[in-house]
């Protein structure tokens, strides 16, 4: 089946709305890949389906990030069973952090999971994230830990996993990688964002080998707040724009 005939099944087969959630989760996976988070076809982004069904979307494995497309993201359950037919295969394996995290938290529109360099480095750092910099008093205002238990295909993490997430945005994966949790596919990206670039700028800091600096925590408390007047209340929504028109001007494939 051609890409062009994967598009139009689908799209006729879903609503207007989950279509609109596809080109964005999509567009979230090109953002990954753009950004230089990716991990090969491994890790995963999912989004919850709008509607009653406790339905989402993740990728087709097999796939590079830069090769994700609106019509080649798959619908599971929170099984990890395929509810929508497909030409593509996925890893229900995958979906176990996932599954826990939107099962447990009826907020959770999107979990955004990496493994990236500076984002495992981190994680297997004994004090975790410090607050050095600005950027990382965003993901420090909602961060919890997760202590690594192997490659995550037992069910029987989901409830430590949950419990240690509690109702936080970011997670620390411990020798493992990163999460992030929004309330939309641009939010979890804009989250991430965050997360990542406070790890990367925290190994450079650690680098030089001089004194580190600290933010007091009467800065780290206020911070959101001031976040929000710089966000002009708009949340992530001021920023997806311009990613999806700089994906737009590299390829707007995802988009299909």
């Amino acid at each position: 089946m051609s890409a062009a005939t994967d598009e139009l099944k689908v799209r006729d087969e879903v609503s207007d709305e989950e279509w609109q959630l596809r080109v964005d989760l999509a567009a979230c996976y090109r953002a990954i890949a753009m950004y230089g988070w990716d991990d090969l076809i491994f890790t995963h982004i999912s989004a919850r389906v709008p509607g009653p069904d406790d339905h989402f979307l993740i990728n087709a494995y097999g796939l590079l990030f830069e090769e994700m497309t609106a019509s080649s993201l798959v619908k599971v359950d929170l099984d990890g069973d395929v509810v929508l037919e497909t030409t593509y295969p996925v890893n229900p394996a995958g979906f176990t952090i996932h599954s826990a995290v939107h099962e447990a938290r009826p907020d959770a529109g999107c979990v955004l999971h990496t493994h990236t360099r500076a984002g495992v480095a981190v994680s297997a750092q004994a004090e975790g994230l410090l607050p050095l910099s600005q950027i990382s008093l965003i993901p420090y205002a909602s961060l919890a830990y997760h202590d690594y238990e192997g490659i995550a295909l037992n069910a029987d993490e989901k409830p430590r996993l949950v419990a240690d997430l509690g109702h936080r945005n970011f997670m620390i994966l411990r020798n493992h990688g990163l999460l992030t949790i929004g309330k939309t596919v641009p939010e979890a990206f804009l989250f991430m964002y965050a997360l990542e670039t406070a790890c990367q700028t925290q190994l450079a800091a650690m680098s030089g080998g001089a004194e580190l600096i600290l933010v007091n925590d009467a800065i780290v408390n206020g911070i959101m707040a001031q976040v929000d007047i710089v966000l002009n209340g708009l949340g992530a929504e001021l920023a997806w724009p311009a990613i999806l028109r700089k994906l737009d001007r590299k390829d707007s494939s995802y988009r299909k």
